[in-house]
């Protein structure tokens, strides 16, 4: 399914993406990349296209601008990132097509984090939320104002994020799960397991983007 390239101007930086809506869209997906990553991830790539042959609409795009992503501090401000998050949401809320699909965020590494930033923000707009090897935890000014229902997903060889998913887990009051999925590193670069992920997140997703 071919994609179509995006670009929002927000504030003097241009961010890049690539939107895909299948006919008879039942939701719309964004995907917030983590530190060093960017629209062209493999990984949610893959994540992408389960989702879109189950009928959502996604949008992969760049946070940072390729200037911005060269700073070490930039891939780590997660108020920044929120911020660019929550204007590509809203900014999706005035195209025609998309505006009136049920929105969801999938977030990886950090920007698991921004994810979470822009659901609390955003409680009538973000309908769902899934983290992909996620640091929830940078965002634990937040959680307890999170209302999306939050999937968390986590290799069960990655013990330290393990933890850090378990911490931000007790502190949200959304309806959430965690989901470790045994076997696999913070990656999920093992034979089968991102194609589990990518199970997980679209059956989350089927379930709350209605």
């Amino acid at each position: 399914m071919n994609g179509q390239g995006i670009i929002i101007d927000l504030h003097g930086a241009r961010l890049e993406g690539t939107l895909t809506v299948p006919a008879a869209a039942k939701g719309l997906v964004l995907f917030s990349h983590g530190s060093g990553s960017s629209r062209h991830s493999p990984r949610n790539r893959l994540v992408a296209a389960v989702l879109q042959r189950e009928g959502f609409a996604t949008f992969l795009f760049d946070l940072l601008t390729p200037q911005e992503d060269a700073d070490p501090d930039a891939r780590f401000d997660i108020p920044l990132l929120t911020d660019r998050l929550i204007a590509v949401v809203r900014w999706t809320a005035g195209q025609a097509g998309l505006a009136e699909l049920p929105l969801g965020l999938f977030g990886a590494s950090t920007g698991a984090a921004s994810a979470l930033g822009a659901a609390a923000a955003l409680p009538q707009t973000v309908k769902a939320v899934v983290s992909r090897g996620g640091r929830p935890d940078m965002a634990q000014a937040v959680l307890s104002s999170v209302q999306a229902p939050t999937l968390l997903i986590v290799g069960g060889w990655d013990a330290p994020v393990i933890s850090m998913n378990r911490f931000a887990l007790d502190r949200l009051r959304c309806t959430k799960q965690l989901v470790i999925v045994q076997e696999a590193t913070h990656l999920f670069e093992e034979p089968g397991k991102l194609d589990e992920v990518a199970r997980l997140a679209t059956a989350w997703f089927a379930r709350y983007l209605r």
